[in-house]
């Protein structure tokens, strides 16, 4: 999506856009030696999140979440286990471009676990702040629901979730 892209999430709203599209996506709870979460700003939304984007031709749900997270954090990372597999139609992502709809997307979500191996924070175009949070913080921060509901499974310590 372009940068000029507007994004808007709708989590659990009847008066949400009907989809238009599926599309396949990694993200990754990336947990350092303290336990502390890595979370990132999105700036086209101000909402934080952790490193997420959509799966490209001819790489696998490994290889996307290991290239999204250090696009967008600059952290490099070793994928250690599955968090899950999201796909509540609860979630629907509208892309407006040039003040029109261009897409309505329900998320096909696969959430790794992972840890850093290498790399250092840094801010991208797709992240405006970067930081590793003690999980008894992420209170504190703004995050979308859908996010959160991975993020939250992913700290549990239970199997990985399936919808």
């Amino acid at each position: 999506m372009s940068k000029r892209t507007k994004r808007v999430d709708h989590w659990q709203d009847p008066d949400a856009p009907e989809p238009t599209s599926r599309k396949p996506s990694a993200s990754v709870l990336v947990r350092d030696g303290a336990g502390r979460v890595l979370m990132l700003q999105r700036p086209d939304n101000g909402l934080w999140t952790i490193p997420t984007g959509g799966l490209k031709k001819g790489e696998t749900i490994t290889e996307c979440g290991i290239r999204e997270c250090q696009e967008e954090t600059g952290i490099v990372i070793e994928v250690t286990g599955l968090v899950g597999v999201f796909t509540t139609p609860d979630h629907v992502i509208e892309y407006i471009k040039g003040g029109r709809v261009d897409e309505v997307r329900q998320p096909v979500n696969v959430c790794l676990h992972a840890r850093p191996i290498g790399g250092e924070l840094t801010t991208t175009d797709e992240a405006s702040a970067v930081r590793w949070v003690d999980p008894d913080e992420l209170g504190e921060y703004e995050i979308h629901p859908a996010l959160r509901r991975r993020i939250d499974h992913g700290l549990s310590g239970e199997a990985p979730h399936v919808d």
